[in-house]
């Protein structure tokens, strides 16, 4: 598989292409990243180094893949975080060009907009970007549980608030959708889910939630589900292949008390999870 991941790039640490590209390789395909930003750290760290990188700049680039013919045979195309109208003009550029050399790939977005914890934390414009014009020409989105609220304008809680919520982001446009970071009140405590929707049905997957956090977790799952994804068409397999990767390598970094996460140190549970999980189909 081709895939072209459009997002963001730190030396130190793992976010953005920094995070989602080498688990994409390990499990062998061939990942062409573009990035947006070239910084030296994620900006959570409160100060960094680097720049960011315009609209045009990345047009140059997809143009120049183009130009050798790199964009015949993609059959994948996965952004994140977007900052502004300039990155995501330029992003649903190169998903339509893609398409127009390969109509068979798929477009992934993962609509980075906040959390539950922190609220919305984009600037208005980026909100506007990703809800009315980004998330409709995708073909497959990954938000977690706020964001699909914030883009459908719902709150979901239970499983079948969320199952609604998914409901109306597909009639939208995109037509799989996988939300990370489910919380349920009648959840077992401890626990956390994600949950994969298509047309063919929606399936949960639950794990012990770990007592940290670690950015770029949430790429690595978008990474991995849309790729998985992509390869089989299998929701509910490409929905346990990502839980048990990202569980290990969230064990992991807990584990050795990481700062970052231990991306290269656990590259084996990107093939082959050590921990598996049960997927249990609700519609």
């Amino acid at each position: 598989m081709r895939v072209l991941s459009i997002q963001s790039c730190v030396s130190y640490g793992h976010v953005g292409n920094s995070a989602a590209v080498f688990p994409m390789q390990r499990l062998g395909h061939e990942v062409m990243p573009v990035h947006t930003v070239v910084f030296s750290n994620h900006t959570g760290y409160g100060a960094w180094g680097g720049q960011l990188i315009s609209g045009d700049v990345v047009r140059d680039i997809v143009a120049g893949i183009d130009a050798r013919g790199g964009l015949a045979d993609v059959d994948l195309v996965l952004s994140g975080y977007q900052g502004g109208n300039d990155i995501g003009d330029a992003i649903l550029d190169a998903v339509a060009l893609v398409k127009s050399r390969n109509p068979e790939a798929i477009y992934a977005c993962d609509p980075v907009l906040g959390s539950a914890a922190s609220g919305c934390f984009v600037a208005p414009e980026v909100q506007t970007l990703i809800r009315d014009r980004v998330v409709p020409q995708a073909d497959l989105i990954t938000p977690n549980q706020f964001e699909l609220g914030f883009i459908t304008g719902t709150d979901p809680h239970t499983i079948d608030e969320t199952l609604a919520a998914v409901d109306v982001v597909r009639a939208s446009g995109p037509s799989t959708v996988l939300v990370t970071s489910v919380f349920r009140p009648d959840a077992p405590a401890d626990t956390i889910e994600m949950l994969a929707a298509t047309a063919d049905g929606a399936w949960v997957v639950q794990t012990p939630r770990l007592p940290f956090k670690r950015n770029g977790s949430g790429d690595v799952a978008a990474a991995l589900f849309s790729s998985h994804f992509r390869g089989s068409g299998d929701a509910a397999d490409a929905l346990a292949r990502t839980a048990g990767s990202v569980f290990g390598l969230l064990r992991n970094t807990h584990d050795a008390d990481a700062s970052e996460l231990l991306l290269v140190e656990s590259q084996d549970e990107y093939v082959a999870p050590t921990t598996t999980f049960a997927v249990t189909q609700v519609r």
